[in-house]
């Protein structure tokens, strides 16, 4: 395994949610994929940087809504270089933060946002005290 090379999200307002990812955000468009029968708009292409993007899907009808404790999907998580601004990004593109920064039980500081759609999305800066900043240096 390599990484996760993108993550597929399906949306019931594309302008919207392109907004939100592009904005907010800050991820950039890179190219869209027509439905291969229609021939109509079908998938955006985002990139999140490195070799990851985000893929949003056309067309969504029903909700989704994350519950407590339920199984499967729970949220995105991006990291970001300093979470302070990528904070200050998302409100002055318009959107309310679920959560302030704040430093986590492993030393990462987080923040959560929710996009159009109701997916949460953690910001998190990784600490270098971390677990995870230790375990992707190999210490």
């Amino acid at each position: 395994m390599n990484g996760i090379a993108h993550l597929a999200v399906t949306v019931k307002d594309m302008e919207k949610s392109m907004h939100f990812y592009t904005h907010a955000l800050g991820l950039k468009k890179v190219f869209d994929i027509p439905h291969p029968e229609t021939k109509k708009p079908w998938i955006e292409y985002l990139y999140l940087g490195g070799r990851n993007f985000v893929e949003l899907f056309y067309d969504g009808k029903a909700d989704n809504p994350w519950k407590p404790n339920q199984c499967g999907f729970n949220h995105i998580c991006l990291e970001v270089d300093d979470i302070h601004k990528a904070c200050e990004k998302v409100t002055k593109a318009g959107y309310k933060l679920d959560d302030e920064p704040k430093q986590g039980l492993d030393f990462n500081w987080q923040a959560w946002v929710r996009d159009p759609d109701g997916i949460r999305i953690e910001l998190m800066q990784i600490d270098p005290k971390s677990p995870q900043a230790k375990a992707m240096s190999g210490k």
